[in-house]
C-alpha cells in the first residue's frame, strides 16, 4: 500500500472530512478509503475520456471506412448460416 501526502485548500479538506464523516461514519480508515474511492473515480474517468478521444480522432480519420464495394449479408453479421 503506498503512502502519499497531499496538501489541500482548508476548506476543500473541512468539507471532505465533514462528507466522508456524514456519509461513512468517522471510523478509523473511513479517510483514506473515501480518498482512494475518490482517486479511483477520477482515473477512471480519465482513462475514459482518453478512450473516446482516441476513438473520435480514428473516425474523423476515417479509419473505419469501408471498402468502396464492400457488401454483406444480416446472416454474415449476426454469424448465422
Amino acid at each position: 500500500m503506498g503512502t502519499i501526502t497531499v496538501s489541500v485548500d482548508d476548506d476543500i479538506e473541512r468539507e471532505f472530512r465533514r462528507i466522508v464523516e456524514a456519509y461513512k461514519g468517522g471510523k478509523k480508515g473511513d479517510l483514506g478509503r473515501a480518498v482512494a474511492e475518490a482517486m479511483k473515480h477520477w482515473t477512471e474517468e480519465k482513462i475514459q475520456k482518453e478512450i473516446a478521444e482516441r476513438q473520435m480522432e480514428r473516425s474523423r480519420k476515417g479509419m473505419y471506412r469501408l471498402p468502396k464495394n464492400w457488401k454483406f449479408s444480416r446472416e454474415e453479421i449476426y454469424d448465422r448460416k
